[in-house]
């Protein structure tokens, strides 16, 4: 399988990768703002299945990611792992910071999604995942500082309720993973100190068995991997 993942020089995003290059009939194009990241993980591939492209979400280089995929005949599977997450109380929060946030975790991705549509259509049975947060469903606890985090992951899991609605005669499926806590670098600069009970590799091995599997049980679901209660 053709398979895309960004936000993919760390965290979940790495670890995901790492998992779905194990099998050697996938080859995954990993994608972020680090290339030194990613050229690391890149090495890290026993099976050299994983090429790499720098990319930014909020100021796209399309040409540069067409070309990197102009030799696939499709794309099978696109995981919006990339995320910004910034603690700040509302009351401090900025329309930059507003707008930032929702630039990466939002407007990003529809731009990348609506890039690969070709690619995404052109055999059936392609897999969106939207990597969403515990704090963007209704009814989740919440953590304070993370009102405009937690407000673009909600938009992201209602865009891929409407998104599985669009796409469905294209066969294609987009699912939403609503993650919990996970240790990771990104978790750890927003709140120093804090252990949270999965750890990042634990989590890149089941959203990489969800990339795969998943799509025959699930489509346009936003499904909370977490822990706790509520």
């Amino acid at each position: 399988m053709n398979i895309i993942i960004t936000g993919a020089s760390r965290g979940i995003g790495y670890d995901t990768a790492l998992q779905l290059a194990k099998d050697p009939k996938n080859k995954v194009l990993a994608i972020s703002r680090n290339e030194e990241k990613l050229a690391q993980l890149a090495e890290s591939s026993p099976l050299q299945n994983v090429d790499y492209l720098a990319y930014d979400l909020s100021r796209p280089n399309k040409d540069a990611l067409v070309k990197k995929i102009a030799g696939w005949d499709s794309v099978d599977i696109l995981i919006n792992n990339a995320g910004l997450l910034r603690n700040k109380p509302f009351a401090k929060l900025t329309d930059k910071d507003w707008w930032e946030i929702f630039e990466v975790n939002v407007f990003g991705i529809t731009r990348l999604i609506r890039l690969l549509l070709p690619q995404l259509r052109s055999k059936e049975g392609a897999h969106i995942i939207n990597m969403g947060s515990m704090g963007g469903v209704q009814g989740s606890s919440k953590f304070k500082g993370l009102s405009a985090y937690s407000a673009s992951k909600a938009a992201l899991a209602n865009l891929t309720e409407c998104l599985a609605e669009e796409l469905k005669e294209d066969k294609i499926s987009v699912n939403c993973l609503a993650l919990g806590a996970v240790q990771t670098e990104m978790l750890a600069e927003a709140f120093p100190g804090y252990q949270a009970p999965v750890e990042s590799n634990q989590m890149g091995e089941m959203v990489a068995w969800f990339a795969v599997q998943g799509k025959a049980f699930f489509n346009g679901k936003i499904l909370p991997v977490s822990i706790s209660t509520p």
